[in-house]
């Protein structure tokens, strides 16, 4: 294969899609986190108590004598985490002298499957970081045509870097709730990086022949969309902390009868986007003939995401419901911004 070939436009966009998907590997594997509470899974960072390959038993954390231990690596001893200060072989008794404790966070607990979920989650992210890398390499071919393809795509990797010091900060606070939120939103402006140079290098598609007025349509949707995301975000920091005190148990019922403002808002704004979805698809598809299937999956994914906020309403938060909620609405933006992204592109060359 020749230089040409390997940094062809193709090559380019196989990448970018790759990233993209990835991207929302990483985003259901968070999901995953959160629904298992495995998010402390491994207290430290980069590393997994002190472990590039995590410990898959308490006894591996407990002191151990006549044992090497390197510099880093971590035990929990009364309860709490304590750091190797250097390189060192134990004796038969435990020295203070040798440890110190770890000072980000007071949590000292061991849980094999929270541990490997959260490895896991960190094992995605980092192929999501290759990938992306990957792509910014192919993007070099634009560089003396289309600058901008080629910084964008530099802006994305750095993201990725951003994206992972914003995890480490989230576990150095024992899962701030805002942390998450924000962890959660950078997420997903990089998927829209990363669709909008996929659009940039690819052909105009003139089935999407539409008015302005139906791309000034499609922004107001993504506009309403996030809104609607920020409102969710708030009521689940809200829920968190009603879990907390109530148990998942009595939450929908607590919910039913002291339901905060921001809920109710974000209950009722629902009909509305899906009022204006069911507007925006019939115009776009029955009246100006655009090809279904984006819009389809659209409504779909909408209609789905609506019913798991109903599950969670009414039927005491089942398991996993939370999560698919939160996913569901991340892909939902996807799709809304590669749709606005088809029509902005005819709409600019008309």
């Amino acid at each position: 294969m020749n230089n040409t070939s390997f940094f062809s436009d193709r090559s380019y966009r196989i990448a970018l899609r790759w990233s993209i998907a990835i991207i929302y590997l990483i985003i259901i594997a968070g999901a995953v986190v959160r629904m298992t509470g495995s998010g402390m899974g491994c207290p430290d960072w980069p590393k997994c108590f002190g472990y590039y390959v995590p410990p898959t038993e308490q006894s591996e954390l407990e002191f151990s004598p006549d044992t090497p231990y390197k510099k880093g690596m971590v035990i929990i001893h009364d309860k709490e985490l304590r750091v190797a200060k250097a390189d060192f072989h134990t004796t038969q008794n435990y020295k203070e002298e040798n440890w110190k404790p770890y000072t980000k966070h007071d949590y000292a607990v061991f849980n094999v499957y929270h541990t490997w979920t959260e490895y896991i989650n960190r094992l995605i992210g980092a192929l999501g970081g290759l990938v992306v890398l990957i792509m910014c390499v192919f993007s070099l071919k634009y560089w003396k045509a289309r600058k901008s393809i080629t910084i964008l795509s530099i802006v994305a990797l750095l993201a990725m870097l951003i994206q992972a010091v914003i995890g480490k900060i989230v576990v150095d606070t024992h899962l701030s709730p805002a942390l998450i939120t924000i962890h959660m939103i950078f997420a997903l402006l990089i998927v829209g990086l990363l669709i909008y140079l996929l659009h940039e290098v690819q052909p105009t598609d003139s089935r999407y022949q539409a008015p302005r007025k139906l791309y000034n349509i499609a922004v107001a949707i993504i506009a309403l969309t996030l809104i609607q995301v920020a409102l969710g975000t708030q009521v689940r920091q809200f829920l968190d902390h009603q879990i907390d005190e109530l148990g998942y148990p009595f939450l929908s019922i607590w919910l039913e009868e002291n339901a905060p403002l921001v809920f109710l808002v974000h209950r009722s704004f629902s009909i509305l986007l899906f009022a204006l979805h069911a507007w925006f698809v019939h115009r776009a598809v029955h009246i100006l003939g655009h090809p279904k299937r984006y819009y389809n999956w659209l409504m779909i994914l909408l209609i789905i995401t609506i019913f798991t906020g109903v599950l969670m309403n009414y039927v005491d938060f089942p398991f996993g419901s939370q999560a698919a909620h939160l996913v569901l609405a991340s892909i939902i933006l996807g799709v809304q911004f590669y749709l606005m992204m088809r029509l902005r592109k005819v709409a600019i060359r008309n």
